[in-house]
């Protein structure tokens, strides 16, 4: 390494450890920028507790699980006796007109008005990445805000319901419900739904689920407001007549939930509303009671780890409303705000979009010991869990706004790596199906060798494990497990440079052999292991492998080299891909590769560009959203880093695909190309802030 690059290098490693205060400022014009996503989060805790809307109105369609399953809320206003609906289309009456909505991080708020009166409805999912006792919780909000907007005084109503649905796998499935008040100081009405059988993790699989634990509604306990368990098709179609309620629950049950649909149902009087504006709160909390089995045992979500329960979960979400609501509008405003200045208005939009779609896709869970374990779920691509090259793209979100989320990710690879189920010299690829992480299962497990992905997950995990020394300043934790790292470094000294006909990350395009992006990798990789070796004092093993690195990539420009770009495959005239793997070199300041190739590659992505996108390689025009980020990270211009995210959001705004968005489309007419939807590797298109020095040091002690 050159002594610039050493000095470089120094400076980002203490911009990233020492923590600088930020200031706040308002929220981005971007908050108001016009912009359709392609699906609105609306409660967004874990992959299971996950419920949007998938179009342009919220009266449009019901809302729904990301699967695509009806997880069914309505939303009605009686305004001066007659009724309005403001979330679903069920029933007859009029719908609210949708005037604007805003997707924030944290927040999605909508405005109606009807009847002289304006509604705001706000969702809010307090998932922040400084505080995991809050983030952790599977509790999320319904703001409803109205006032008068024609001068004068009106009687309203609010209702609200949410169906047993949301309990269940199947609607052929058997729910109950009860309803009971919380006394004290929080003084709240309770209603709670869950299946019958109560299987607790008790099968895996994607397209799949919860049929256990209990879903609560809750809302304050007033004369004003209403609560009941009964039928939908009856409490919906009474409010819409009269605004009123049946007078108590039905004792029908257990029930099929298709048998009426069954739903926690809530009123609010709000008497005469003028110009002041008021608001009622909802409160949805899941209880799930263990969340996942890790080899073979049952782990507690991460808000349980004090001996909490369902009352102590319920009555900290009410009691820290306040609080956590000025909490999430400061944390949108400050990312909005950091976004914009790093990427432009359209990328905030787009990291607005993704920040809940990234976090909802993980469960926070506690291990015995205390230990945080953060599971990821392959959402529609196959339903694995903890999957090593799924965490090298979501990464990014936790490098900048929460080491230790990064930490919780790897700490279940690493403990099975280390474990005598894992008798390999390489990374593996997974660690079972969501929700049971008891082995990998990609491939035919952990024996078979045909579909492993040997270099890709080796790669993926010393990547990821040199940035989280480099945030933290030193390789304490890579020392836990240093003898399965230095395995990994080994395979990929023997087989990085020039990968065998293997699979990487992209696999659904095939195994490909001498697979260049594959060996970039492996290079940048055996960079990161030198790096941490010399965190730990092996000085000489350092120097010994990083230049190894520094040859290998020297070799790699030669041998990919195809003329005004560099290959696909180093056997492969003519052909290019989306060197994305390359972006560490940069933002690490490794010095491995020359500057140039960055720079004829970018060159050359600007010639083959499609309206949607870069495609991936040029063997079909598909591609993948966090790859083009990464890319466009590679760039120091504003200007070239714009021209590859306006696609993006061009996808996002105009995509025919009304699925909480895909990272993997057609970059011709913005189709999703087969599932892929919801899954945790938008965290990627956070890479960007990384690349800010300042920035990516503010944030990570901010998450610390």
């Amino acid at each position: 390494m050159t002594g610039n690059n050493a000095l470089r290098r120094a400076i980002i490693t203490l911009a990233i450890a020492i923590c600088i205060t930020g200031g706040t400022m308002a929220a981005s014009s971007s908050e108001n920028a016009a912009f359709r996503p392609p699906a609105v989060p609306l409660v967004t805790c874990d992959p299971y507790f996950s419920i949007w809307s998938t179009a342009d109105r919220l009266t449009d369609e019901y809302t729904k699980h990301w699967t695509g399953t009806n997880h069914s809320m309505v939303g009605m206003a009686n305004i001066d006796g007659k009724s309005y609906k403001f979330m679903s289309p069920w029933g007859e009456a009029p719908a609210m007109e949708q005037i604007s909505l805003k997707v924030l991080p944290t927040r999605s708020i909508y405005e109606f008005g009807a009847g002289g009166v304006k509604l705001v409805v706000t969702f809010m999912t307090p998932l922040l990445t400084d505080d995991l006792d809050v983030l952790s919780r599977s509790a999320s909000y319904i703001e409803m805000q109205v006032s008068s907007t024609d001068g004068k005084e009106h009687d309203v109503k609010l209702y609200f319901d949410a169906t047993t649905e949301i309990v269940v796998d199947r609607a052929n499935q058997e729910a109950e419900w009860g309803q009971y008040r919380l006394g004290g100081t929080e003084k709240l009405r309770v209603l709670r739904m869950g299946s019958a059988k109560q299987d607790i993790l008790s099968r895996a699989g994607d397209d799949l689920r919860i049929d256990w634990g209990y879903l609560y509604v809750v809302f304050p306990d007033a004369p004003e407001n209403k609560g009941v368990l009964n039928s939908s098709d009856l409490t919906r179609g009474m409010f819409t007549k009269d605004g009123t309620l049946p007078d108590g629950d039905s004792m029908d049950m257990p029930k099929a939930v298709r048998d009426g649909w069954p739903a926690a149902v809530c009123t609010f009087d709000l008497g005469k509303v003028g110009t002041k504006s008021v608001s009622r709160l909802v409160t949805l909390v899941y209880d799930d009671i263990y969340s996942i089995e890790f080899l073979h045992r049952k782990l507690r979500p991460y808000w349980r780890r004090g001996g909490w329960n369902a009352e102590d979960l319920i009555r900290a979400a009410a009691r820290d409303y306040p609080a956590l609501k000025k909490r999430c509008e400061q944390f949108d405003a400050d990312l909005v705000r950091d976004a914009t200045k790093c990427g432009g208005e359209k990328y905030a939009q787009i990291l607005s979009l993704a920040y809940r779609h990234a976090i909802a896709a993980h469960k926070l869970t506690v291990d015995i010991d205390g230990t945080p374990l953060f599971f990821s779920k392959e959402n529609f691509s196959n339903g694995c869990i903890a999957t090593v090259d799924v965490a090298y793209p979501a990464s990014p979100i936790y490098m900048l706004l929460c080491p230790d989320l990064l930490k919780a990710l790897l700490e279940p690879v690493m403990q099975y790596s280390r474990s005598p189920m894992w008798p390999n010299d390489f990374a593996p690829h997974d660690v079972g199906t969501y929700p049971l992480a008891n082995g990998q299962v990609y491939g035919g497990g952990a024996t078979q060798m045909e579909n492993q992905m040997p270099v890709e997950e080796s790669g993926n995990m010393l990547i990821m494990l040199g940035v989280l020394s480099r945030i933290e300043g030193n390789a304490d934790y890579a020392r836990i497990y240093w003898p399965t790292i230095s395995k990994w470094a080994n395979y990929l000294k023997e087989k990085g440079l020039d990968p065998e006909h293997q699979l990487c990350t992209d696999d659904f395009a095939g195994h490909l052999a001498h697979n260049t992006n594959l060996s970039l990798k492996a290079i940048v990789a055996l960079a990161c292991y030198a790096d941490m070796a010399k965190m730990l004092g092996e000085n000489q093993l350092s120097e010994q492998y990083f230049e190894l690195a520094k040859s290998m990539a020297a070799q790699w420009k030669k041998m990919a080299s195809d003329g005004d770009h560099y290959r696909l495959a180093f056997d492969q005239p003519g052909t290019w891909s989306l060197k994305y793997n390359l972006v560490w070199d940069k933002l690490l300041i490794l010095g491995l590769f020359d500057p140039d190739i960055a720079v004829a590659e970018l060159a050359y992505y600007a010639k083959v560009v499609n309206p949607y996108g870069i495609s991936l390689d040029n063997r079909k025009p598909y591609t993948k959203l966090e790859w083009q980020t990464f890319v466009g990270t590679l760039t120091d211009s504003r200007e070239r880093f714009e021209e590859i995210i306006d696609p993006i959001y061009k996808y996002l705004n105009e995509t025919p695909s009304r699925v909480p968005f895909s990272d993997w489309y057609w970059t011709t007419d913005a189709k999703q190309v087969n599932g892929m939807q919801a899954r945790p590797v938008v965290g990627g298109l956070f890479i960007k802030m990384l690349s800010d020095p300042a920035m990516w040091k503010k944030w990570s002690k901010r998450g610390s």
